[in-house]
Formats: C-alpha cells, sequence, structure tokens
C-alpha cells in the first residue's frame, strides 16, 4: 500500500516546500485541495513538480464538471511533462448546492444528472486531448473542431495521465463510470441515503464490498489486466507506528492500494506545524 499526504492550506509556497518534504520523508504522492475561487492547484503542483523527482502529484480532488475540459487538459498535461510522468487526476461530480454553497457563489447548480454527463464528456475529451492529435468530438454539453496548428505534445504517461474517480457505492451507474478509468475514490450511498460525506459510516469490509464489484465489471470490460487503484483517506497520529498501522491495516486487507493522510479539522493557524510533524514521521507502518 502507498501512502500520500494531502495538504488542506491554501498557502502555494507551503505547499511547494511540503510537497518536498514528503518526498524527503518515504511518502509516495503528494495532493492538493482544489477550489472555485482559491489558490490555483495547478500552478502549485507545477512549482512542486520542479522541486521533487519521485512522489506523484495531484488533487483531491478536482470538480471536472466545473472546468472547461480544455483547461483542465493543459493544465494537467503540463504538469505531467514538468514532473516527468507523476500527475493524477481525482475526478469528481463538484459539491451540490444542498451541501456546499461556497462552490456555487457565481453559477447555480444544474443538478446532479447534467453534472454527471457533463464529468462524462469531459473526461472523454481529456484523453483525446492528451494524445495531442487532432480529433472531432460532438457532445451534448461540449464540443471539439479539428485543430491541425500548434497542438501540444502528448502527456509523458500512456495511454493516458491516470484518473481515479470518485463512485458511490453500491450506486451502479456512478461505480461503472469509476470501473473504466484507473482508481476509485469511495463515497458511501446506500439506498434510501443523501450523498452527504461521511455519513453514514463506511467500513473496510464495505469497501471489499466495492473492490470485488469492480473487479468483476473491469474483466467484463476487458480491463482486468490494467492497473487500479482504491484509494482511501483518512487520519493517523504520525506518533505510534503500530497504533498506526493497526488504523491503515484494515484498509489495505480490504482491497485500498493507496492511504491519504488528511486532517481536514485543523484550523488554519496549525495547519503548518501539523504538517510538517506528520510528514516528518513518516508515513503509517502497514
Amino acid at each position: 500500500m502507498r501512502s500520500g499526504f494531502i495538504y488542506t492550506g491554501d498557502d502555494p509556497v507551503l505547499a511547494v516546500d511540503l510537497a518536498r518534504l514528503a518526498e524527503l520523508h518515504g511518502w509516495d504522492g503528494f495532493f492538493v485541495w482544489e477550489g472555485i475561487w482559491a489558490t490555483d492547484a495547478w500552478s502549485t503542483l507545477a512549482a512542486a513538480a520542479v522541486v521533487t523527482e519521485r512522489i506523484r502529484l495531484g488533487t483531491m480532488l478536482t470538480p471536472v464538471p466545473r472546468r472547461r475540459p480544455w483547461e483542465l487538459a493543459s493544465q494537467t498535461m503540463t504538469v505531467d511533462r514538468l514532473s516527468r510522468g507523476r500527475v493524477t487526476l481525482s475526478a469528481g461530480l463538484g459539491v451540490p448546492q444542498e451541501v456546499e454553497q461556497r462552490f456555487w457563489l457565481f453559477e447555480n447548480d444544474p443538478g446532479r444528472r447534467v453534472r454527471a454527463e457533463r464529468l462524462d464528456e469531459s473526461l472523454e475529451l481529456l484523453e483525446r486531448m492528451w494524445r495531442g492529435v487532432p480529433f472531432v468530438y460532438e457532445g451534448r454539453h461540449f464540443r471539439a473542431a479539428e485543430a491541425t496548428m500548434m497542438l501540444p505534445p502528448p502527456t509523458v504517461q500512456q495511454p493516458r495521465i491516470p484518473i481515479w474517480v470518485v463512485g458511490a457505492w453500491p450506486r451502479e451507474k456512478s461505480m461503472r463510470r469509476v470501473a473504466r478509468y484507473d482508481g476509485w475514490l469511495p463515497n458511501y450511498a446506500p439506498p434510501g441515503v443523501a450523498q452527504v460525506p461521511g455519513s453514514p459510516e463506511f467500513t473496510p469490509d464495505i469497501l471489499a464490498e466495492g473492490v470485488a464489484w469492480i473487479a468483476r465489471e473491469r474483466a467484463e470490460l476487458g480491463l482486468a489486466d490494467r492497473p487500479f487503484d482504491i484509494v482511501q483517506e483518512g487520519t493517523t497520529s504520525g506518533l505510534d507506528r503500530q497504533a498506526d498501522a493497526a488504523i491503515v491495516r484494515p484498509w489495505a486487507e480490504a482491497g485500498a492500494t493507496w492511504w491519504l493522510e488528511s486532517d481536514w479539522s485543523l484550523p488554519a493557524e496549525r495547519i503548518e506545524g501539523a504538517a510538517r510533524a506528520r510528514l516528518e514521521a513518516g508515513p503509517p507502518g502497514g
């Protein structure tokens, strides 16, 4: 199981320093959050790319339906090249208005169905744009005319930059999208329960159910031999390696391939000190 760290603050200079610290202390990935009116995540990751050599870099996560696909393609392919192939795109629908109004300051939430359509079309477009070759596309929400001049080079990572997708287990339509790509960011949404992050409780046993379902679906799609990540986010202390390992181990046994360390409850004034201490303690043992 690999370990990544999510920086929950908004200082780009500090984020770049923390990315370097994460690499120094054996972490496998460094992630920043992406907002609508916020410190630009991809500029920050571009800067982190040039001061690191090994760790993966990404967002946690990108509200893809809120983005123009061609702009997101340009940002991700730039970080991919600067990092020599170490970027991951974490993709979600974007927070619904009833959960977080901060994300809808400048426009109205078009609703889950439209956001899902935009997500699907955007991911299709990203894959094509990352190839750096002319193409034509006509969707419900986006179109692309054939471009033949000043095309960017293809991404370093082939056949594409890895895409981790939020999937609401056990909702099959959401999970089928996940199975087509490169990783699962779990959201537990049992029938009759609103999709509110953190509720109801998500357990390793539930994760294992989703992992098994994805394996069957990918086998039917002919994708069983392609790498696929299962990503679990959580918090460990960094003070007791055995206790931290006890927290992480059940998730690894259930099929998780990445542990993403985060603490979203920290007040702004404590984020830097806590992040430095946690990174210097190293990844949780497993």
